[in-house]
């Protein structure tokens, strides 16, 4: 185990400025979106704390105190402490199910009451499996071409994922599934990512058409496979195991559609445009559309989206705050936000690139796998591109949990990256 030789003097020098500088201005801008979208003329004062956007300066304040605590422990801490901090992470999402310290939003389990506030403890879990994943496959010998490898990083990645499912927060839970992205990134054959897109692509299908047709056209396609292939024991062997996995594919989905709740079926039916309900739960959708459609090329202007300040929006300042961003920031605005997070993706890979340490170059991909996946479903979902699953924009949905849970997924990186010429085990 290395041991750091750079002082604190070095530290701040060694700090990359230009990552630093995303995160403020992502964070500024956030906030004035968030004013923006619950502005009250009664209470205009910013830092009005009985308002969100008082309320979220002060989560702003103690990220940035969080932010200078990651920077002040030592390097090392994060590596040698990664699997505690997991299980920590675990017992937390346990937690949640305990009375008296549980809490329920809007038919979810999935908050803790902390004295005299609520967090989520599914959000900093992000950041703890991105930890684990760099810890198990840092190690020496250790080889993604393994089985025990890809299992051990499996339960890493489901069983968090399956803890948050049984707290009615699927959104979040889907969220880990961007770890599959380090995964490749590390070794993982690009036929599980194939594997991956055919089976959601069959997803989709049996929702879309009868289980009957689709198996009756999967059956006559393996039969064409069979008269084409050559007539040789594994070839048919393969083509029989790939009939039926895709039959069980087909045959899972109408069972596992069958066990979500009706408002969750309503939400896909209305994703995939068998039905229509502009009404209820596809109003959210298409109020999106019309508000970000209504800014044209500049917006309407700060403070006067029409669509925001009637509240034609739900949760315009969490899951929906793009639509605020698009209607008084325009086109114009939209792609200078869509731009400093990719930005901020791509600063964060090249960073990851350049680690000297195993363990620093894979959790550097995990943070921009996450900020990937939240910034593609939150704008798709907005523009009707993706379903509704209720994920937050990174650094500009209101909200504390998400705030801190960026925050520390961002600076640890950053403290890592300040020791890259170092290699940590």
């Amino acid at each position: 185990m290395a041991r750091s030789r750079l002082s604190s003097s070095t530290l701040f020098i060694n700090i990359d400025w230009i990552t630093v500088g995303l995160y403020f201005g992502l964070i500024l801008f956030g906030l004035a979106n968030i004013y923006s979208a619950v502005y009250n003329e009664d209470h205009p004062a910013v830092f009005d704390f009985s308002q969100k956007y008082g309320k979220q300066v002060v989560w702003i304040g103690t990220a940035f105190v969080l932010a200078i605590i990651i920077l002040i422990i030592d390097a090392e801490f994060y590596t040698t402490f990664a699997y505690p901090i997991f299980g920590i992470a675990l017992v937390s999402f346990i937690a949640v199910f305990i009375p008296g310290l549980g809490k329920e939003v809007k038919g979810s389990h999935s908050w803790l009451n902390i004295g005299s506030i609520a967090i989520q403890p599914a959000e900093f879990g992000k950041f703890t499996v991105a930890l684990a994943l760099a810890k198990l496959l840092s190690q020496m010998n250790i080889k993604m071409t393994d089985l025990s490898t890809k299992l051990y990083s499996a339960a890493i990645i489901v069983c968090p994922i399956i803890i948050i499912i049984l707290q009615h927060e699927t959104g979040v839970a889907l969220v880990y599934l961007s770890f599959i992205l380090v995964l490749y990134r590390e070794g993982l054959s690009g036929n599980f990512l194939l594997l991956g897109a055919t089976a959601t692509i069959l997803f989709i299908v049996s929702l879309l058409f009868s289980q009957v047709y689709i198996i009756s056209a999967l059956v006559m396609i393996a039969l064409l496979a069979s008269a084409l292939v050559k007539k040789k024991k594994g070839n048919f062997i393969a083509i029989g195991i790939s009939l039926l996995i895709t039959c069980g594919i087909v045959l899972g989905t109408d069972i596992a559609f069958q066990k979500l709740k009706g408002y969750q079926k309503t939400r896909i039916d209305v994703f995939l445009g068998k039905e229509i309900d502009k009404d209820k739960t596809g109003y959210n959708v298409n109020q999106a559309k019309i508000a970000i459609g209504s800014g044209g090329f500049w917006g309407k202007g700060y403070l006067s989206g029409t669509q925001t300040k009637f509240e034609f929006v739900p949760e315009q300042d969490t899951d929906f705050i793009f639509c605020t961003v698009g209607e008084e920031w325009g086109f114009a605005g939209s792609i200078t936000v869509i731009g400093l997070l990719i930005t901020l993706i791509i600063r964060v890979i090249f960073m990851a690139e350049r680690q000297r340490s195993p363990f620093s170059r894979i959790y550097g991909y995990g943070v921009a796998s996450i900020f990937f996946f939240h910034l593609m479903v939150n704008v798709g979902m907005t523009i009707g591109l993706a379903p509704v699953i209720g994920i937050p924009l990174p650094f500009f949905s209101y909200g504390g949990s998400s705030l801190w849970s960026f925050t520390i997924l961002l600076f640890i990186f950053i403290k890592l990256d300040s020791h890259r010429l170092q290699v940590f085990r």
